[in-house]
């Protein structure tokens, strides 16, 4: 085809392949898509990827100028910003879309998923490796920052709003200003059904109150067993008046009252 450059490393079958493979993943991570119609006419992080494949050939066989020009077109249809110089893997998901921004020496693996208003974003003016590199099967939460030449393991969750600017070890959930890693299960984070999207991190505080409301339940049972034993104590009692409970709080309350 007369759009594609020979010099592209992609060959024009591989870019088709990896087209439809991007189109395919949808429907693994996302239960909203109902037919491939659908998915290529309303998602426009489908959209997005696809002038960005095209894009990065053009890049690639250094048509620089005609590659920025798809790649702004992409962008004001789309809301989606990734620079045709960023490295992307095979079956990358971007869901809802709006607002994502990927930097020109951004690398992303294979199975990415980015949720909406994410950044892979540079922290540096100078000509270099500046932006981060994500591995394989990492999702990443929505209007989350990863800022910098970082590196981010494969199978790790990126929390909603989160600002990474650091290294992640792999099989990890990173929440917070500045991201920390919370959770560190050490295997490979991936359900017998593929892509794992659970990105929820735990709530502190949920689980807090969780345990006080547990531990009152203890205390009222084990009250309630206590007054129970009392009642029954009373009722076995041979006093003939007033049994020895009720003599000692009648006993307080007089004191209390100078009587």
């Amino acid at each position: 085809m007369m759009f594609f450059s020979p010099r592209a490393s992609n060959s024009q079958a591989g870019l088709w392949q990896a087209l439809r493979e991007d189109v395919m993943c949808v429907f693994a991570r996302d239960p909203a898509a109902r037919n491939l119609l659908e998915v290529l006419l309303v998602y426009p992080g489908v959209h997005a990827l696809i002038l960005y494949r095209v894009a990065h050939v053009w890049w690639l066989a250094d048509w620089k100028l005609a590659a920025r020009l798809l790649s702004a077109f992409c962008r004001w249809l789309t809301n989606i910003d990734i620079h045709p110089g960023a490295s992307i893997g095979r079956r990358f998901f971007i869901d809802h879309g709006a607002g994502v921004v990927i930097g020109e020496t951004a690398e992303v693996g294979d199975d990415v998923t980015l949720y909406h208003g994410v950044t892979l974003g540079g922290t540096s003016w100078n000509q270099v490796k500046r932006h981060p590199t994500l591995g394989n099967n990492v999702l990443v939460g929505a209007g989350a920052k990863i800022l910098g030449a970082i590196s981010i393991g494969n199978n790790v969750r990126v929390g909603a709003n989160s600002v990474v600017v650091k290294d992640v070890p792999a099989c990890c959930t990173v929440i917070g200003i500045p991201g920390r890693v919370i959770q560190n299960k050490g295997i490979k984070i991936q359900s017998s059904r593929g892509i794992d999207l659970d990105h929820n991190v735990p709530d502190p505080v949920g689980r807090a109150l969780s345990c006080f409301g547990e531990r009152l339940d203890e205390l009222e049972q084990a009250h309630r067993r206590l007054v129970l034993s009392r009642e029954e104590d009373c009722a076995g009692c041979d006093a003939q008046d007033v049994c020895h409970e009720h003599a000692l709080d009648l006993g307080l309350r007089q004191a209390a009252g100078g009587e």
